[in-house]
């Protein structure tokens, strides 16, 4: 049975570690036989994680968390960008048109930017045989991912049907791999073919008040070195420097 966690985010993006921490800290600290890093509206990220890949033994897939106008998706098995700021269901034909995978994450939060019921249910309802959703994050151990969890786990296993999935959603190290997906087989491919098959199972821990108190705090720092550098930057471009 193999482990893979394929929502998290590098410091290229609004996480605290670059793309060779986050390897790292899977190949030393996790069991994860496959992951995604899926830094928002861009592949910069996976790009680089891909360039690095064959230096850990781990499967290493490409992914993006695009901004649609009804919520953030999951992009998996991705080739090139997916412009963001477009309709949802012209998001997932685009995801489909590279042979990759549209999945609903943190569904119905109010938290963070998500799918709203009434988006998702029109997803599910629509005739196209391209517009659907491969599958859906049931577990995200963040806060924004455990005030909808129960109401998504109800509404999947009554109404929606579909594969369930589980992933970190992190932004730092340690949060890697406190959510993940259980599936048949060890490799990326026996990963995508168990979302397809409706093979995978979600899994997980969700993050304390400690754990949260510990990212804002990370990327409170981060911003602050961010700044610093900008106001570098300015005084050597006002200077000549």
């Amino acid at each position: 049975m193999g482990k893979a966690d394929f929502h998290m985010h590098t410091s290229l993006n609004d996480g605290t570690a670059t793309v060779r921490e986050v390897l790292d800290y899977v190949r030393d600290r996790t069991d994860l036989d496959a992951v995604a890093i899926t830094d928002h509206d861009r592949l910069t990220g996976s790009y680089e994680a891909m360039e690095l890949a064959n230096e850990y033994p781990f499967d290493v897939f490409m992914g993006c968390e695009i901004t649609t106008l009804h919520g953030h998706l999951l992009g998996l098995f991705l080739d090139k960008p997916i412009p963001m700021w477009r309709p949802l269901d012209w998001t997932i034909g685009k995801i489909h048109e590279q042979g990759g995978l549209a999945i609903a994450v943190h569904p119905f939060s109010m938290l963070t930017r998500s799918i709203g019921y009434r988006s998702f249910d029109g997803i599910m309802k629509n005739a196209s045989p391209e517009i659907y959703f491969d599958a859906v994050e049931t577990f995200n151990p963040s806060v924004a991912g455990r005030t909808c969890a129960a109401k998504i786990d109800r509404l999947n296993r009554s109404r929606f049907h579909l594969p369930e999935v589980g992933c970190s959603d992190s932004h730092h190290l340690e949060g890697i791999g406190t959510g993940y997906t259980t599936f048949d087989g060890k490799s990326a491919h026996d990963l995508k073919t168990s979302v397809l098959a409706g093979q995978t199972k979600a899994h997980g821990e969700y993050w304390d008040f400690l754990t949260h108190r510990r990212i804002a705090q990370l990327k409170f720092r981060r911003i602050g070195r961010n700044w610093a550098r900008a106001g570098r930057s300015a005084v050597r471009a006002v200077c000549g420097g």
